[in-house]
């Protein structure tokens, strides 16, 4: 009631003066008590953007956080890709191994854009030397706490293809990214990468060296 009569005395004195005037009506009790429950909703619709927007950030940051690990991944498999497509292969990669640490090479892997080749040192302690795919350079060797020197020289004995030679072998079949030993078959175990990028498994003789499919690989020959 107060509010009409304060609009109609403000209307009555701009109809008497001819001209212009504002008047800021001032509400009772219900309308302030509906200005703020109005106010309250906005800064409630506000909180619940702050919460949808504070959501969006953590999934973009999940998803960036995934983007990372892809990319990294990525890379890692572009340095082997480069490594495979290097000048050193794993025959020489062999040879490089064992000029830094002698001894009997047992296996060699490409690992995170290096060579790894395992030494059995001439006193049966285990080495692994690291070597650059693309310059043959040896990049660094640790040891190794195996204990199965008793078993690799037993099943080395007699034998007459040593690795760098098994990879050699298994070359003829394409670009060798492994080759290790397989003490309790008693053969050298390779894997080749074709230039389509196909894999292979194969087994290498160690008294002939003769080449064939691993009996574990589901392609045929």
């Amino acid at each position: 009631m107060k509010r009409n009569i304060v609009i109609a005395v403000v209307t009555a004195a701009a109809l008497v003066g001819g001209g212009t005037a504002t008047a800021l009506a001032v509400s009772g009790d219900d309308d302030r008590g509906a200005s703020v429950a109005r106010a309250e909703a906005r800064a409630g619709d506000d909180d619940g953007r702050d919460d949808r927007n504070d959501d969006r950030d953590d999934r973009n940051e999940d998803r960036d956080d995934r983007d990372d690990r892809d990319d990294r991944d990525d890379r890692g498999d572009d340095r082997d890709e480069r490594a495979v497509s290097g000048d050193v292969t794993a025959a020489e990669a062999l040879a490089a191994a064992l000029k830094h640490t002698p001894g009997t090479a047992v296996a060699a892997e490409l690992d995170d854009g290096a060579w790894e080749v395992d030494v059995l040192g001439h006193d049966d302690g285990w080495h692994s030397v690291r070597v650059d795919p693309g310059s043959g350079k040896v990049l660094g060797a640790s040891a190794d706490d195996e204990d199965d020197a008793r078993e690799v020289r037993a099943a080395l004995k007699g034998s007459s293809v040593t690795a760098g030679e098994a990879a050699r072998a298994a070359a003829g079949k394409g670009v060798v990214t492994s080759v290790e030993l397989d003490d309790d078959d008693r053969g050298w175990e390779a894997e080749t990468r074709a230039s389509g990028g196909g894999e292979r498994d194969w087994r290498v003789d160690l008294g002939s060296g003769k080449v064939t499919v691993d009996r574990g690989d589901s392609d045929d020959d």
